[in-house]
This record gives structure tokens, sequence and C-alpha cells, in this order.
């Protein structure tokens, strides 16, 4: 290969790299927000940040994407910017658990919603059924079961 052309790919490479631990640092930041979102009940934020992270994942995906291939292609500096990707792994490890952290506060309050809702329509400790589109039927106090 051609030094020029090899200097161009390492370049490549350096730059997917920088712009996937921006990435990953602006994600950190959105599931903050995100959290700030939920414990205040605020909507819209939370709509925006959502709508954010969904955006950050994408172009972390398409970045992991072209560092794949830039890899191949100089698998020497691969291994020399090992330490970076090190570093990159690591805050998406931290995202992972604040997206989890995020994700158990949601589902918590999910369920608190759905206590309140069967205690409001009166089906507080029955259970709760799929049919057979898939909606979700809580079970009523009484049904007919056969007519005379």
């Amino acid at each position: 290969m051609n030094i020029p052309l090899q200097n161009e790919l390492n370049d490549a490479l350096g730059a997917v790299l920088g712009d996937m631990q921006q990435a990953v640092d602006q994600l950190v930041q959105v599931l903050g927000a995100e959290r700030t979102a939920l414990d205040t009940a605020n909507s819209e934020a939370l709509d925006h940040a959502g709508a954010r992270k969904q955006a950050l994942m994408q172009q972390l995906e398409q970045l992991d994407a072209e560092r794949r291939l830039l890899s191949r292609e100089q698998p020497a500096l691969a291994d020399a910017l090992e330490p970076v990707w090190a570093r990159i792994v690591q805050s998406l490890r931290h995202s992972h658990l604040l997206n989890q952290r995020n994700g158990s506060a949601v589902n918590q309050r999910l369920s608190q919603v759905r206590q309140a809702l069967a205690v409001l329509t009166g089906h507080a400790g029955e259970g709760e059924l799929y049919g057979r589109s898939g909606e979700l039927h809580a079970s009523l106090r009484s049904q007919v079961l056969a007519a005379a």
C-alpha cells in the first residue's frame, strides 16, 4: 500500500474513534438528562432525550461499522489504538448501566401506574391476560359463564 493512502486510512481510523468517543460522551449526557426528565416527570424532556438517545445509538452503530472496516485494512494501527478503543468500550459499559438504571425507573413507575389504575377500575389484585390480538385484558369482576 502506498504511503499517502496508508496515512489517509490512519487518519480516518483515528477520526472515527474520536467521533465515537464524542458520541458516547454525548450519550452519557443524554442518559443523565433522561434520568432528570424521569425524576421530574417532564414528558417533553423525556421525549427529546429518547429521540436524541436513538439518534446517537444509530450514529455509534455507523461509526462502529466504519471502525471495523478500517481496522481490517490497518490491523497494526488498530492494535496501536487499542487503548483508545478500550476507553470507548468502558464508556459504553457505563452508558449501558445508566440506561438500565433509567429502564428500572420506568418499569417501577409503570408498575405503580398499573396498580393505581387497577384500584381505580376496581380490578385490584386480579390477574391480567393477553387476548388473541396480543392486547392486555384485565379480568372482569363477574362474567356470564352460561345463559339459560
